[in-house]
């Protein structure tokens, strides 16, 4: 009975050990508890938390496609120590908290809102040496130059990221897009040689079959490219509010759960090198739908990982 979800015995993501208990593990999760740059509902910073709770429900983690579960080779740093008035003072701590981490880990990291990815990305791109390809689930394009009169906001990452050499613009995948936005904002990534999969073009297609196209056309850029490391990047807003309510700039028109499942389990193999889920709001949740839907996708992203490490690796099969 000391197994019970509900039960509050552990505040850890899938109930694992703490990163400091267990610091060896292959794999670990970070909460970035900050949501000092949203346009519209806060809350975010409450999203690591309600990620590790709706997570408990996952039990013994056995994913029922790959086999594999990342209990037994999963840690968890708990939620960073951050400044939560500024956005530059917030990047300049996480760049040098996330270096440690990555250093030593293959890391999901639980937001919080999206100006977090940017100085996730500078890290990667410092250690690995070359720019990244980006997978961007999102409602947003984030391209704009500007947050709003101010210079950089949740909603600027991908044109920072572009500019800054991060990222491959050719290898850069942006995914449920749907929000309002002028023509320069909405099609930055294609103008500029990536790959855009609209939520209008993705209506009715939720199979690996029905999906074959997307999947086909990414691995395939990606292949003519060198199978660069890839980073996910998933808002939880690319769903429709039906599935993920608990979110700051909810949009309707959007992706389903089954969408966003399929797709993360038919790139399972790609070489991914991190990821982070980010702009849950549990305040604005209902029935812990977000939360849950977002607990499922890093569960199901570091289930694919395993499922891709040689045994004795941190794949841990049941």
């Amino acid at each position: 009975m000391s197994h019970f979800a509900f039960l509050s015995d552990h505040a850890s993501f899938l109930k694992v050990p703490t990163r400091e208990a267990a610091p060896a593990m292959p794999f670990c999760v970070a909460g970035v508890a900050w949501d000092g740059a949203v346009t519209n509902r806060p809350g975010a910073r409450f999203g690591p938390r309600a990620i590790r709770a709706a997570s408990h429900m996952l039990c013994d983690a056995t994913h029922p496609l790959f086999g594999t579960s990342p209990i037994g080779a999963l840690a968890d740093a708990g939620d960073l120590p951050l400044p939560n008035t500024s956005i530059e003072g917030m990047r300049r701590a996480l760049q040098p908290a996330a270096a440690e981490l990555i250093a030593a880990h293959h890391m999901a990291w639980l937001g919080g809102d999206h100006s977090m990815t940017l100085p996730l990305l500078r890290e990667y791109r410092a250690r690995l040496g070359r720019p990244l390809a980006v997978i961007h689930f999102d409602a947003h394009c984030d391209t704009w130059e500007d947050h709003f009169g101010e210079p950089s906001g949740h909603g600027t990452w991908v044109h920072e990221a572009f500019v800054e050499g991060l990222v491959d613009p050719a290898c850069f995948v942006q995914v449920g897009i749907r929000s309002a936005a002028v023509r320069e904002a909405r099609d930055y990534v294609p103008d500029r040689g990536g790959l855009f999969f609209g939520a209008r073009e993705l209506r009715g297609l939720e199979s690996p079959a029905q999906l074959a196209p997307v999947l086909a056309a990414v691995r395939e850029r990606f292949a003519a490219h060198g199978m660069p490391p890839v980073y996910l990047s998933l808002d939880i807003d690319c769903l429709d509010p039906a599935f993920a309510p608990g979110t700051g700039t909810p949009e309707p028109g959007g992706m389903s759960t089954n969408q966003v499942l399929t797709l993360l389990e038919e790139w399972a193999d790609l070489a991914f090198v991190g990821m982070d889920c980010v702009e849950v709001s549990p305040p604005y949740d209902h029935a812990e739908l977000a939360s849950s839907a977002a607990a499922t996708f890093v569960w199901t992203y570091l289930s694919g990982r395993l499922s891709q490490a040689p045994t004795g690796a941190g794949a841990v099969r049941r």
